[in-house]
């Protein structure tokens, strides 16, 4: 008898969706077979293809909710012991990525997996940051527990990473299809029909109502004109926020690495700097861009065989935000 029972399904599936995914879209599903095994499943509607041709990201957002997954089954003393691929489905809407054999049983005595505690207080911090005579004691915590990661903490390489980061977001963002792929996932107002499902809403963006109303204003049709004035890249920098970090953090993985997989380590790093007492907030653009992404890898000296997955702005929020998580119901993710 599988242990994984429909009303279970259910709170598992309301922990696993607090993993992040690209743009907060949301691709994952879940379904429970009649044998007991539970299927990993691919919403082949929810894309963000501009910013994510290839599917990359969708898959390390899998990934994160795999992991999301194993560590709200690892709460309740169980565990997957295997995750076997399933045959391509392309011509359907809810393609199985991954089929999952659980076992266990509740009132196991294995110690908690200490990243658990860091779940529900997990979220982008879009904001400032403020020094702390900590800060450097927590990057050393999170650098030293995983092989994966990179800290980089000297002011000046900080500077020099935040006017790259500002460049880089300019450079997509004079992508007519990015930006409006952008505004197509962006919740400007709390009216939006969608504003606590899904997407990047004004309070995830940490904006006012009227730094929400100027950024669906920039990123609209007056783009180009702001930008030949020279005025769209001081109204849409974060340079001050990325100076104002503790640390970058490089996520780095083995070249060729399945996609989910890295997904899942992505997500075990983000808790462990959420465990290490700062907040984080992806820095994409970075890791996206070849040239800002082979600076990095020179100025973190990445090896051959390393790929830059991901980058983080680290630190102690200036204002702390009220942890709220904006997320698909369960029964939206249960097909």
């Amino acid at each position: 008898m599988s242990p994984v029972t429909p009303e279970l399904l259910r709170e598992l599936v309301a922990e696993a969706r607090l993993a992040p995914s690209v743009h907060n879209i949301q691709p994952t599903r879940w379904r429970l077979r009649a044998d007991g095994r539970l299927e990993l499943v691919d919403d082949t509607a929810v894309r963000a293809p501009v910013a994510d041709p290839t599917g990359h990201d969708v898959l390390v957002s899998h990934g994160a909710a795999l992991e999301g997954m194993s560590l709200a089954l690892g709460r309740r003393g169980l565990s997957i012991v295997e995750v076997a691929s399933a045959e391509p489905q392309p011509s359907q809407r809810y393609a199985t990525l991954r089929v999952l054999s659980i076992v266990g049983a509740r009132g196991s005595t294995e110690a908690p997996d200490p990243l658990l505690a860091g779940i529900s207080r997990r979220m982008s911090w879009r904001g400032a940051f403020v020094p702390s005579p900590e800060d450097h004691a927590a990057l050393d915590l999170i650098a030293a527990a995983h092989e994966d990661v990179i800290c980089l903490r000297e002011s000046r390489a900080l500077g020099e990473i935040a006017v790259w980061a500002d460049l880089a977001e300019l450079s997509f963002l004079r992508d007519e299809g990015f930006r409006r792929e952008l505004l197509g996932w962006m919740r400007l107002s709390p009216r939006h029909a969608r504003y606590l499902q899904d997407g990047l809403n004004r309070e995830a963006l940490a904006m006012t109502t009227i730094e929400a109303v100027g950024a669906g204003v920039v990123l609209g049709g007056l783009f180009p004109a702001l930008d030949r004035t020279g005025l769209a890249a001081s109204l849409v920098s974060d340079r001050a926020k990325t100076a104002s970090a503790a640390g970058i953090v490089l996520f780095c993985r083995a070249n060729g690495e399945d996609p989910l997989i890295s997904g899942r380590y992505f997500y075990r790093v983000w808790l462990a700097i959420e465990r290490a007492g700062l907040a984080a907030c992806p820095i994409s653009a970075l890791a996206d861009h070849p040239g800002f992404n082979a600076k990095l890898r020179t100025l973190g000296q990445l090896g051959e065989g390393l790929r830059l997955v991901n980058v983080f702005r680290v630190g102690r929020p200036a204002n702390p935000p009220a942890q709220r998580h904006f997320r698909l119901a369960v029964d939206q993710l249960i097909v």
